[in-house]
């Protein structure tokens, strides 16, 4: 008998095929058939006009915390993502020195610091009782809703052997082989590999570069010699061109990791936009070179447009632009005089333009931004304005309208910039880059940043707009970008496709009415600390391993998530 039957669905199958009308039967948490299902089934429904498509892969997220409090990775599983990668970036809660009890703080601080997580849900939400990497994976195993594989970060890595001096030290040959050791314990137990940052905007909870950002290339290529040397594993790297364009020797650096290690390497972010049309083909050259040394290096690319909320009063995007930080960081009532200061509001735009600025360029155009919430009498009908029109009223330049309109609040205004790459030329080389063999769609984030932006509904907002707004793709290639692609890159066993005998990771969808709600600010993590959710439109259900893990928008309160676990659950993608 079979558990379950989902009865004329459309189904969108995660290979590229053409859709099809079939019945999909589900028994022992697998599809058992798919086509004319004539048994019986304990349960059924009927799917006619909905589409049924594999659970969609997140590629790039850091739930390495949040599902501790929530095992349902919301919103991610609300939009039909049954399967994360996490323990991306170099970071990890895992492993911990238990001669250190005080890693476990400085490693809670770094993670809020740099992947912008309440410190307070860290510090109430998530059990830390583990020390090796292993035990982190045990003290999840059976409690989530998700499939869920991990990364070991590279700055838990150095933290473990080096302790403090992690930070601006270099290993001895003992230490190294320490840390290749630990990183092999740690692929033993089940991590789906090596994830490493150099970028310049990481940094811990005391202002300091993290530890990675201290490596050496010799260290590096240690590690991914060690990543080779384990069945089903991966690396993903951070480099500070990842925010605007490689550098050379970042290029080099890319292609020898993964080459060295045979195995696959992908990074976050592919910012496309027409305005640079420069840059995709620059970053895409690290894929180049690495085929040509024998690797593989993939570039994660979103497919929509993530909204930003941003604040001059806490910790956000803006802190990134060079030589802003040290302004944003200040006391409150000091910050407020130094950006009223005009001298100082000059130089801040002047870095703000420069070129060492990348991608962050963008977030200057404060004419573009919207006010969101306001808290003072003085911006009394501000909120859902544009800076440009407010400042035109007043006479002013957009940057110093927008400094006093937060002033008047003590900072907590809430800001929306407004894309500057939401232009047809620039979708179009989106929809161009998405063809290429070394690019995927990616790079939520999900997870981090909880305030800050919301990302997780990328699946169903693609979805909506493939359907039913500039259709750039067809819905049988979409659903195959969102499933198998990323199934197939992290070499994940009979997962991505509807097909018999993988595992039952299903979406049921309407096609009419896909799409993902508008961000909005709730107060659920641990300590009441905010976040941004969106809700999921037109998602039926989704199974995870045949069980009903969200119906209509509402989690059933199952947990049949597994911790994938690299060897058993993912096998080796050669890059040779």
């Amino acid at each position: 008998m079979l558990d379950h039957v989902i009865r004329g669905a459309t189904v969108v199958d995660g290979t590229g095929a053409l859709s099809y009308t079939a019945d999909v039967g589900i028994r022992d948490g697998r599809i058992a058939t798919v086509g004319k299902v004539s048994e019986e089934s304990r349960t059924s429904e009927d799917a006619t006009g909905l589409v049924l498509a594999p659970g969609f892969v997140d590629p790039h997220t850091h739930y390495d915390a949040q599902l501790f409090w929530d095992p349902y990775a919301t919103p991610s599983l609300n939009h039909g993502v049954t399967t994360v990668a996490a323990g991306n970036c170099g970071f990890t809660l895992a492993p911990l020195n238990p001669a250190r009890p005080e890693d476990a703080d400085y490693t809670r601080r770094m993670m809020a610091r740099v992947e912008g997580m309440a410190l307070v849900a860290l510090e109430e939400g998530a059990p830390w009782t583990w020390h090796g990497f292993g035990e982190y994976l045990d003290a999840l195993e059976g409690r989530i809703a998700v499939n869920a594989g991990f990364m070991v970060g590279h700055c838990a890595l150095r933290r473990y052997v080096m302790g403090p001096d992690a930070i601006g030290g270099q290993p001895s040959a003992e230490q190294l082989a320490a840390m290749v050791r630990l990183l092999k314990d740690a692929m033993d137990a089940g991590a789906w590999g090596l994830s490493t940052t150099q970028s310049s905007t990481h940094s811990d909870g005391d202002g300091h570069p993290v530890a990675s950002r201290h490596a050496r290339p010799a260290e590096l290529l240690a590690l991914a010699r060690a990543v080779g040397e384990h069945e089903g594993t991966q690396i993903e790297a951070i480099v500070a061109g990842c925010l605007d364009q490689f550098s050379d020797a970042e290029i080099d650096l890319l292609a020898q990791l993964s080459a060295t290690a045979g195995r696959p390497l992908n990074w976050n972010v592919l910012t496309v936009d027409a305005a640079v049309p420069e840059r995709v083909p620059r970053q895409l050259l690290a894929s180049e070179r690495a085929r040509e040394a024998g690797g593989r290096v993939v570039a994660l690319t979103m497919p929509i447009l993530t909204p930003m909320n941003m604040s001059l009063g806490t910790f956000c995007a803006l802190n990134l632009i060079p030589g802003w930080g040290e302004i944003l960081s200040l006391p409150v009532a000091e910050r407020i005089a130094r950006l009223r200061d005009p001298g100082v509001r000059a130089e801040m735009l002047r870095r703000a333009d420069s070129r060492e600025a990348g991608v962050f360029r963008r977030l200057a155009r404060f004419e573009r931004y919207v006010i969101g919430d306001t808290y003072s009498p003085a911006n009394e009908g501000l909120s859902g304005r544009v800076v440009r029109d407010i400042a035109a009223e007043r006479g002013q330049d957009p940057f110093s309208c927008l400094v006093e309109i937060c002033a008047h609040d003590d900072l907590r205004t809430v800001l929306w910039p407004m894309p500057t790459d939401n232009d047809p030329d620039s979708w179009a080389l989106r929809a161009e880059t998405w063809r290429h063999e070394d690019v995927l769609l990616g790079g939520s984030d999900a997870g981090a940043h909880l305030d800050r932006m919301c990302g997780a509904p990328y699946t169903t907002r693609f979805l909506g707009d493939c359907l039913r707004g500039r259709k750039l793709v067809p819905l049988e290639k979409a659903v195959q970008m969102l499933t198998d692609d990323p199934a197939r890159l992290f070499g994940l066993r009979e997962r991505g496709q509807v097909r018999e005998g993988f595992h039952a990771d299903l979406v049921l969808f309407d096609p009419r009415r896909i799409d993902a709600g508008p961000a909005t600010l709730v107060h659920d993590l641990p300590g009441r600390s905010p976040r941004l959710d969106s809700r999921a439109i037109g998602v039926r259900a989704v199974w995870v391993n045949g069980t009903e893990a969200i119906r209509d928008d509402v989690v059933s309160g199952a947990v049949p998530g597994r911790v994938l676990r690299s060897g058993r659950d993912t096998r080796t993608v050669s890059t040779k």
